[in-house]
């Protein structure tokens, strides 16, 4: 039938009713009920279909052990209630229905620690046999054992278990949509631009036991490894550089001050590294990066190689000023101050009487004074005879010690060395 109207050419189309999807999903959802398990033999299982696809991982928070991916999860089951004839409707084979309105398996994550993000898809595609499927992406943010000991050579092993809040094996069991060994290498979907790297996804099934009954679930282990490049560049590196400048500070000599300034500055210089590393290195309540303890052991070398620089210094330095004060008065005024002397006067009557006894009591006096001038040299050089004899046994002493720490040291730092190489093979071997 065409109305005309003025100006206006217009055809009278199919009014809603009329449809054959319409008639369909009235037929569908009219007698249905969304609080009953589908199936017409209640002894029977309803069994879900679980696939997972890791779109990205997001953040990785060792402190709080928390894991924050981005997946796109699928669940196919089957409703016996919705199942119809396609040549009665027209030959449709597949609609969408409101998931609000049809009853839906109650799977959830276990390691769930927030809420779940995800898109509010309000639809899901149901075909002429009864099959649903209901496929989202989902923000999940998990708890996860995260170990950061090989920090930054880790991978990390993180799970999502999946299974049903309510209904045991004998109502609701578990399957995988796609065969394990699918699930574990499909990296299709993963966006490999992030610090870490998804080696693979292995899944597994298994029947939960607890005082309520049995409860299928299927488990999926995300397992991913850190891209360790701008690690070794910012920390690792510098690291051994300024490990080597204080190695390098033991061939000054054990008693010369400027190794204590060098060592100082090099003390320094650990410490501002450390505040920089702290910043970088995952903080973990469970774990310490291994860095971290050779780190600590390297700086306490340095703080005993310091200190021991500093009580050489003092000892030597007391032991060479403690007796500052030494006798040398041989050097020190006019030897002749306490030789008697004869009044002009006296000389002039006496001077045949008594020139022999005052020469003789010159002389004598002389050779007293020069004598206790002797005993105090020869006294100052057994002195510091017996000074230098001490600072020759501090020394050697000091070296043996400074030389134990600079082979402690060069083992450590060997041992630094190798096991970040270790931790890198075995890393790039996973």
């Amino acid at each position: 039938m065409i109305v005309s109207f003025p100006g206006i050419l217009a055809t009278d189309t199919h009014h809603p009713r009329n449809s054959a999807l319409y008639h369909l999903s009235k037929q569908l959802l009219q007698k249905y009920h969304k609080e009953v398990r589908p199936v017409y033999n209640w002894t029977k299982a309803t069994t879900v279909y679980l696939d997972l696809l890791v779109h990205a991982i997001l953040d990785v928070d060792a402190e709080n052990q928390i894991l924050k991916t981005s997946v796109w999860y699928r669940e196919v089951w089957n409703d016996e209630f919705l199942s119809w004839n396609s040549s009665m409707f027209d030959e449709v084979r597949e609609i969408s229905l409101p998931l609000s309105a049809i009853w839906a398996p109650d799977i959830v994550i276990n390691e769930f620690v927030d809420i779940e993000r995800s898109p509010d898809l309000p639809y899901v595609y149901v075909n002429s046999s009864g099959t649903i499927e209901n496929s989202k992406p989902i923000r999940v943010v998990s708890a996860c054992s995260l170990e950061t000991y090989a920090f930054p050579f880790d991978v990390q092993n993180c799970s999502l278990t999946f299974n049903s809040i309510l209904h045991t094996v004998e109502d609701v069991d578990l399957a995988f949509l796609r065969s394990p060994e699918d699930i574990k290498h499909d990296k299709k979907a993963y966006l490999n631009d992030s610090e870490w790297e998804l080696l693979s996804v292995s899944s597994a099934y298994s029947i939960l036991q607890s005082s309520t009954g049995e409860f299928a679930r299927i488990q999926f282990n995300v397992v991913m490894r850190r891209h360790p490049l701008v690690y070794v560049v910012k920390l690792l590196i510098p690291s051994i550089f300024l490990m080597l400048v204080d190695l390098g500070s033991f061939y000054l000599p054990v008693n010369c001050r400027a190794r204590i300034v060098f060592k100082t500055t090099v003390l320094v210089g650990y410490t501002v590294f450390r505040v920089n590393m702290s910043n970088q290195v995952p903080r973990s309540a469970g774990s310490t990066p291994l860095i971290g303890y050779f780190f600590m052991v390297c700086m306490a070398f340095l703080v005993l190689s310091l200190a021991k620089s500093i009580v050489l210094v003092r000892l030597l330095h007391s032991e060479r000023h403690g007796g500052q004060d030494q006798p040398f008065l041989c050097f020190r005024g006019d030897t002749n101050a306490d030789v008697p002397r004869v009044e002009p006067r006296a000389q002039g009557a006496a001077v045949t009487e008594s020139s022999l006894y005052g020469e003789h009591l010159a002389q004598s006096g002389t050779l007293k004074e020069v004598w206790a001038q002797l005993r105090s040299v020869s006294s100052y050089l057994q002195t510091q005879e017996q000074t230098d004899q001490q600072e020759v046994e501090w020394l050697a002493l000091l070296c043996r010690f400074d030389q134990l720490l600079f082979r402690s040291y060069l083992f450590m730092l060997g041992l630094y060395a190798i096991t970040l190489c270790s931790l890198w093979a075995l890393w790039g071997g996973v």
